[in-house]
């Protein structure tokens, strides 16, 4: 009987991590070709994004980001995050440190029609919490369908 019940505790525990992971999605293939933005550098190390990061827009979202949204279904951003290194006493790009993907997707009702995901510097998913992202997005970009950065990072 005490076997049954650790066999049932472990299959829930597994059904449970697997939800999980289903909830991330896997990067999008080919993200790197989308349209890049300039860099961009965030110095303060108690900061989420300290680090060097790049903004990558696929072709479907990149006109209403031109305008500030709103943004249609599906649109996608994929920011890679870098650590910054001191080399000669200038600050340069380091290894990639994380990869975050915001997606329109009007199931995602808590987080403001966007799922938001993150992954490893080498693309596993990292459990990030999307209410915890959506926290920031809410209080600063809410006028601007959710979206943080501005077109103007790109030039």
């Amino acid at each position: 009987m005490k076997k049954i019940g650790v066999i049932a505790t472990v299959a829930a525990l597994l059904a449970f991590a697997g939800s999980a992971l289903a909830a991330e999605p896997p990067l999008p293939k080919g993200y790197e070709k989308w349209e890049k933005s300039k860099q961009r550098m965030d110095p303060d190390k108690k900061s989420m994004f300290y680090g060097i990061h790049y903004i990558y827009v696929d072709k479907k979202t990149m006109k209403p980001y031109k305008t500030g949204g709103p943004f249609p279904e599906g649109s996608r951003f994929v920011v890679v995050n870098y650590t910054i290194k001191d080399v000669n006493g200038k600050k340069v790009q380091g290894k990639k440190s994380m990869i975050v993907l915001m997606q329109k997707d009007k199931k995602q009702t808590a987080t403001g029609g966007w799922l938001y995901a993150g992954y490893t510097p080498d693309g596993k998913p990292s459990g990030v919490d999307p209410k915890i992202c959506f926290e920031c997005h809410d209080k600063e970009a809410k006028a601007r369908d959710y979206v943080i950065s501005k077109y103007s990072d790109f030039k």
